[in-house]
């Protein structure tokens, strides 16, 4: 006997067959046949615009339904009509045993369900992180973007949005990182999502393993076992200055503006620093008087902006 995947796989070849049937037709369709057609575009706009997996999977069983009554209406009307009649009891007869072999399952969760199942859900647990390390995450032999596949005769319940993503770190952020700490991670599409470690440990060679747990964009991540993100440990926004252009008058950084040959001291915060740059934004007068400048002799306050030329210390 056939199983689930095969006959699902013959009724779409044969839905297939049907409309190209109907296509070579110059058969003046009826008005019930143009309303089902409508029908039709407007389920499949719905699928495109909607995230929620319980309404998409009954969308596609709406179009289905729909192209079936349009196929049968049609074939009363096309020339061809013994032809595109034999493929639809062919496709009723594969869409019978398909029911014939269904059963119900209930569950004592409820949630939303998924048919995106890999069967890593008994490997891949939550709660207790314990058991993962580096040796076991390489065995699983994931290809990084690789999309699970719907599987049509299992299904899994998901009763929450949260999403937990394990990665092995080199760096010395995720060393001296501990749980529960708040960072964000950038994910294939870009996005930046807040995120808690929930989990830490020591792998060999100096490596880390931590795990995240996120609430957000995660209709983004649920077709993937593995993906590519960025971790981003700190953030701020303002200007990027070689360290080399930066000075200090006591605990104030300013820089030497170049502007037509006429050089001047323009005062800068610090926000951020490494080895070669630092971001710097500028300071307000009122911080400028707190910080103990003298800002009565300027003429008005100097700030520094984009393109800027500014002097490199020698």
């Amino acid at each position: 006997m056939e199983n689930e995947d095969e006959l699902n796989k013959k009724i779409e070849e044969l839905d297939q067959q049907i409309q190209d049937a109907l296509q070579n037709e110059n058969t003046l369709f009826s008005s019930d046949i143009k309303l089902l057609e409508t029908q039709i575009e407007e389920k499949l706009e719905n699928v495109y615009e909607n995230t929620d997996i319980q309404e998409i999977e009954q969308y596609k069983k709406d179009i289905n339904s729909a192209m079936n009554k349009k196929a049968k209406i049609a074939s009363t009307l096309a020339t061809n009509g013994s032809y595109v009649q034999q493929l639809i009891e062919q496709r009723s007869g594969y869409e019978n045993q398909v029911n014939s072999n269904s059963k119900y399952v209930y569950s004592n969760k409820s949630g939303i369900i998924s048919y995106k199942v890999d069967d890593l859900e008994s490997k891949l647990t939550v709660g207790d992180f314990s058991y993962l390390n580096k040796q076991l995450l390489e065995s699983l032999n994931l290809k990084t973007g690789q999309i699970i596949a719907s599987n049509n005769s299992k299904a899994k319940i998901v009763n929450n949005f949260n999403c937990y993503v394990a990665c092995i770190s080199k760096s010395d952020e995720a060393k001296n990182s501990k749980v529960g700490d708040n960072i964000k991670l950038r994910l294939p599409n870009s996005a930046e999502v807040p995120v808690e470690i929930v989990y830490k440990a020591d792998e060999e060679k100096n490596e880390t393993l931590l795990v995240f747990e996120l609430k957000e964009s995660v209709e983004s991540l649920i077709n993937y076992r593995k993906i590519a993100f960025d971790v981003i440990w700190w953030s701020n926004s303002g200007l990027k200055v070689p360290n080399k252009a930066i000075q200090y008058e006591g605990n104030i950084a300013y820089i030497i503006r170049n502007r037509a040959g006429y050089e001047e001291k323009i005062y800068v915060k610090v926000l951020r620093q490494n080895d070669n740059y630092s971001i710097v934004e500028n300071y307000s007068t009122q911080e400028l008087q707190e910080a103990g400048v003298d800002t009565s002799s300027m003429d008005s306050k100097k700030s520094i902006s984009v393109y800027d030329e500014i002097v490199m210390k020698k």
